[in-house]
């Protein structure tokens, strides 16, 4: 057994599913599947013995579900998990429980009699599973708390009458390890924050509109999902939607969102450089622009447009990220001001927008 190949444990309820997952995995020179799983206690008792790097895992399983899975693993063996759900409403719910829990990424069952679904699904995984062979794995902390423990929320000085912020919008970037960071950066923040936040997430259409209503309801700040006409307000984070880029635009006297179906650049969409150039040519240096934990290098050329035009930007450093490939990224572009751990950045957000 070559040991410097990525050991893979799938785990799925359908033997055809299974089997095509196998198929997909094995494809690549860089895995090995160890072995398989029917449900998620056979997983459990196969994990010890088989003792793989990264584990794919269903979500709807007799006897213990991918949920109940998940709760177990990250409890008694963290591991870099993959959920393999299924993307739409209902499903969006369920994964974002999921990566609440600790799992790594998720992707969309692929649907077996359509081929060229299979090969992009394929190759999605292939991807992911690579990245999280490599990923920071950090599990809920039993207490209850994030696992990266952040700064109480912060309370912003009263606003004075005709107080304008030094910087005048907040533009995030973030992918692989995302919504738990954004999660906890939003319920940092005070609710009277004195600028809108713009946030490009790497998630598929159906899943932005779930994780918007989670993050308004765990945050002091207004949460929504970005759509064409929307006013941006101070107090007011705003998500891009699955599947179309987010844009800022000024019209008049108002700051507005624009989306645009543009084809993916980096493989994505949205694509946080599109709204990182769109928040440059509208505000110039008047921007703090953040990269977050993610997989590869979206959000760097745009931060170093944004940075040479005299925003603040600031990226996470590595001792926080799950995976630390965008912030990297954007480091080495030469485009970051402050490399920061999760825990510091709410406070250097104030500091450059309220100009303390």
């Amino acid at each position: 057994m070559n040991t410097s190949k990525i050991k893979v444990l799938i785990v799925d309820d359908s033997a055809l599913m299974r089997t095509m997952l196998e198929d997909i995995l094995s494809a690549d020179p860089r895995i090995l599947v160890v072995g398989t799983a029917r449900d998620g206690q056979d997983c459990l008792e196969k994990m010890e013995r088989l003792s793989p790097d990264v584990i794919t895992l269903d979500v709807e399983m007799p006897r213990k579900d991918g949920l109940e899975t998940l709760e177990e693993i990250m409890r008694t063996r963290p591991l870099p998990v993959i959920m393999v759900s299924s993307l739409t409403q209902e499903g969006a719910q369920t994964t974002l429980k999921a990566l609440a829990l600790g799992c790594i990424d998720f992707v969309g069952k692929p649907s077996g009699a359509i081929s060229r679904n299979i090969r992009l699904v394929g190759e999605e995984l292939i991807a992911k599973v690579v990245m999280a062979s490599t990923a920071r794995v950090r599990p809920p902390r039993r207490d209850g708390l994030p696992p990266v423990a952040l700064r109480p929320p912060m309370r912003s000085t009263s606003l004075v009458s005709g107080f304008r912020p030094r910087r005048e919008i907040v533009a995030v970037a973030a992918s692989t390890g995302g919504p738990v960071a954004l999660q906890q950066l939003l319920a940092a923040l005070p609710g009277d924050f004195p600028a809108p936040i713009v946030v490009t997430q790497h998630m598929p259409k159906d899943f932005t509109a779930s994780f918007a209503r989670r993050l308004d309801g765990t945050s002091a700040l207004k949460v929504v999902e970005g759509a064409s006409g929307l006013r941006l307000k101070p107090g007011m984070a705003v998500i891009a939607p699955g599947g179309a880029h987010m844009l800022v635009r000024r019209k008049g006297t108002g700051v507005f969102c624009e989306l645009s179906d543009a084809p993916p650049l980096l493989s994505v969409k949205p694509s946080a450089n599109i709204m990182f150039l769109s928040v440059a040519d509208e505000f110039g240096g008047k921007v703090v622009g953040v990269v977050l934990t993610g997989m590869g290098r979206d959000g760097a050329d745009g931060a170093l447009a944004l940075h040479r035009k005299g925003a603040h930007i600031i990226a996470e450093s590595q001792e926080t990220c799950v995976i630390y490939g965008m912030p990297r990224a954007a480091v080495e572009a030469g485009g970051v001001d402050e490399l920061l751990p999760l825990p510091d950045i709410p406070a250097s957000l104030v500091r450059e927008v309220f100009g303390k």
